[in-house]
């Protein structure tokens, strides 16, 4: 069956078709890292590690990026509100980025590209423009350059929107502007507000570059002037993808091929966010719940679908998330380790459509409810192999909870603590164990409430009781 996505450009579902047979180029528009990742930002992380590995899945060579901007208005003004060097703040939130990706099974991109890093390449795009006659620098004496949007006709066309009916740029100075929907691609430097290490040479004067030209400058480096696949928070359609696209066409390159956009988590109704307060980072929320049930909780929703926040609803995934792990573990009991196996024809038609993880997550449910029938009739090879495909399907989604990767990044506290768990349950076991022996069936009961209470539930198999969270 063919790969089907929904393209935002085109607002279809179109089969997709990789620019060069068995390979796929991705650019997600990563994190401008001015503050801690909450459960939001790490969104399109997630959603689009899920279509990294269906794609590899599917046998494509994937070469995947996702930058980090670390030089923004944004990271400025909150390191000077926190008396810090810009580059500090911007280190330090990009560490605890990284972290968070860790703790929720992302996979690494091919390469994570920096802005700071590529400010020659954004300079040479931008001399492009101004050569082409898309772009121009300001006649304040600024030092600012400005997109000419009139001078690109099909500008609007990935949001399908004119020109006059746009709100002006807010990102710059409008006097400097021919018209007030231009937008920055080199901002001059304010030397009485900005720091001078916020200030590289250019041909236009000292200045850093704007949010939009760092993206485009990136993804043509390292996918080429045209690529297949860009992908990002739906919030940055407009002015972010918009901007991104008439300036790398203008530029004369295809860029990307197909758009792709996550929708956004909300809590009360409203976009998570910092400025409204509401954020809820990830630190915070895996002292509550475990990292493997938060991706879960993430991954089961549909990635063009808005998800209102809530613990409530995290642990009702949380608790879905524990039949499929209990399945496994129990399986592993009977017939020992449990190598991946393949994906079920459901679950694969699922994928194919648009990344339909939904319906991907309901057909892992069916093969866990044959796989228990199996065990329960004694059905050794057929469980075997219910079991392997449940681990594959949980594989793609990033959350095998048989996945060594998901207890590597566990600190010595976290495995003293497990060590001390399974020392005390063990001890209860060995006396309900001794009391069945003794006939006294009170006593074995009593043990196994209190485990229960506790939150432990036992089964007792052929092997011994087993035990399980």
């Amino acid at each position: 069956m063919t790969i089907r996505l929904y393209d935002t450009a085109t607002r279809e579902i179109r089969d997709f078709v990789p620019l060069e047979a068995g390979h796929v180029g991705i650019y997600l528009c990563g994190l401008t890292v001015q503050s801690e990742p909450h459960v939001g930002h790490v969104r399109s992380g997630v959603n689009f590690d899920v279509l990294r590995r269906w794609l590899e899945f599917r046998g494509y060579d994937v070469s995947f990026i996702r930058n980090i901007t670390d030089i923004d208005d944004k990271i400025l003004i909150k390191s000077a509100e926190q008396g810090r060097p810009w580059y500090n703040l911007a280190y330090a939130m990009r560490r605890e980025l990284d972290d968070a990706y860790a703790a929720l099974n992302v996979e690494p991109p091919t390469y994570e590209p920096a802005a700071t890093g590529h400010v020659p390449e954004m300079i040479e795009l931008i001399s492009r423009l101004v050569a082409k006659g898309h772009a121009y620098p300001a006649e304040d004496g600024s030092g600012d350059v400005y997109f000419d949007v009139r001078s690109w006709p099909a500008y609007g066309e990935l949001t399908h929107q004119r020109i006059d009916d746009m709100e002006a740029a807010a990102d710059a100075d409008p006097r400097g502007k021919r018209d007030p929907r231009d937008f920055a691609l080199w901002k001059g430097w304010k030397k009485e507000t900005e720091p001078e290490t916020a200030a590289w040479p250019s041909p236009w004067g000292p200045g850093r570059p704007g949010w939009h030209i760092e993206c485009s400058a990136m993804a043509l480096k390292y996918l080429g002037g045209t690529f297949d696949i860009h992908g990002g928070g739906v919030d940055l359609r407009f002015p972010h993808h918009e901007n991104e696209q008439a300036q790398s066409k203008a530029a004369g390159f295809g860029f990307a091929r197909y758009w792709m956009h996550n929708a956004w988590i909300t809590t009360s109704g409203e976009k998570m966010s910092k400025s409204l307060g509401n954020s809820l980072t990830i630190p915070a929320v895996l002292q509550r719940t475990r990292a493997v049930d938060l991706r879960f909780y993430m991954v089961s929703a549909h990635y063009r679908s808005h998800v209102e926040f809530s613990f409530e609803a995290l642990d009702e995934a949380a608790a879905g998330f524990a039949r499929i792990e209990g399945f496994l573990q129990r399986t592993q009991g009977i017939v020992g380790e449990v190598a991946i196996g393949t994906v079920c024809a459901d679950f694969e038609q699922a994928m194919d459509d648009d990344l339909g993880t939904p319906a991907a997550v309901a057909a892992i449910y069916d093969v866990v409810r044959e796989g228990n029938k199996l065990l329960s009739d004694g059905d050794t090879p057929g469980l075997r192999g219910a079991a392997g495909s449940v681990r594959a399907m949980l594989a793609v989604l990033g959350v095998d909870p048989l996945d060594a990767r998901w207890h590597a990044g566990s600190s010595g506290t976290e495995q003293r603590l497990t060590g001390v768990v399974d020392a005390l349950v063990s001890g209860l076991l060995e006396q309900r164990a001794e009391a069945r022996a003794a006939k006294d069936f009170a006593t074995a009961d009593a043990i196994r409430d209190q485990l229960k209470a506790a939150g432990v539930e036992i089964e007792d198999t052929p092997q011994g009781p087993k035990w399980s969270l």
